[in-house]
C-alpha cells in the first residue's frame, strides 16, 4: 500500500475527471489517496511526509509490507504552453522549494491536443522540474491526445492498473 498525492492542473475541469478516475482506481487497489484540485505545496509536503512516517511505523509492525509515498501529477497545458491557473502557485512554490525531495517518487499524466506544438508542455515541464528537485520518476510521462476520439479517464485507469507494481 502506498500513500499517494494526486496533484491536478486543470483550466476547464477535464483533467480533474482524469485525476478523480485515478483516485477511484487507486482506492480499489487499496492505496491511501489524497487528491488536490487546488494544489498547495505545503499541504502536499505535509501529507507526503506525514504519510511516509505513518507507513514507516506501520511497516515496523508488519515487516512484509512495502509502503511508500508517491505523487501523481495530472495536468493539461493552457495557452502557449503554460500551466493551468490552479497549479501555477504550486509550481512557483516548488521551484523555490529548498526541502530535500529525494524521497518523493512521481508519475505524470499529460492531457493535451497534438495539433498544437505545445502538446503536453506543462506535463513535460513539471516532470523536468520534479527531476531537477531530486524526485524519482517511476515511469516516463504518459500523454493523452484529446485530438483523438479517446476516453482519457478510462485510459488513465488502465494505465494505473498496468503500472500497479510501481506504486
Amino acid at each position: 500500500m502506498s500513500a499517494i498525492q494526486i496533484i491536478v492542473g486543470s483550466m476547464l475541469g477535464g483533467t480533474e475527471y482524469v485525476g478523480e478516475a485515478c483516485e477511484e482506481t487507486l482506492n480499489e487497489l487499496d492505496h491511501n489517496v489524497d487528491i488536490h484540485l487546488k494544489p498547495d505545496l505545503n499541504s502536499i509536503l505535509e501529507n507526503t511526509f506525514l504519510a511516509a512516517e505513518d507507513l514507516k511505523s506501520g511497516q515496523q509492525n508488519n515487516n512484509n509490507s512495502s509502503n511508500k509515498s508517491l505523487w501523481i501529477i495530472c495536468t493539461s497545458t493552457h495557452g502557449a504552453g503554460e500551466y493551468p491557473d490552479n497549479i501555477k502557485q504550486f509550481v512557483s512554490d516548488l521551484t523555490n522549494c529548498d526541502q530535500d525531495l529525494s524521497t518523493v517518487s512521481f508519475l505524470t499524466i499529460g492531457i493535451g491536443d497534438s495539433n498544437y506544438d505545445t502538446f503536453c508542455k506543462a506535463a513535460k515541464d513539471i516532470s523536468n522540474l520534479l527531476i531537477s528537485k531530486g524526485c524519482n520518476e517511476l515511469a516516463p510521462l504518459k500523454t493523452f491526445d484529446m485530438s483523438q476520439d479517446i476516453d482519457p479517464e478510462d485510459l488513465a485507469q488502465q494505465w494505473i492498473r498496468t503500472n500497479k507494481d510501481l506504486l
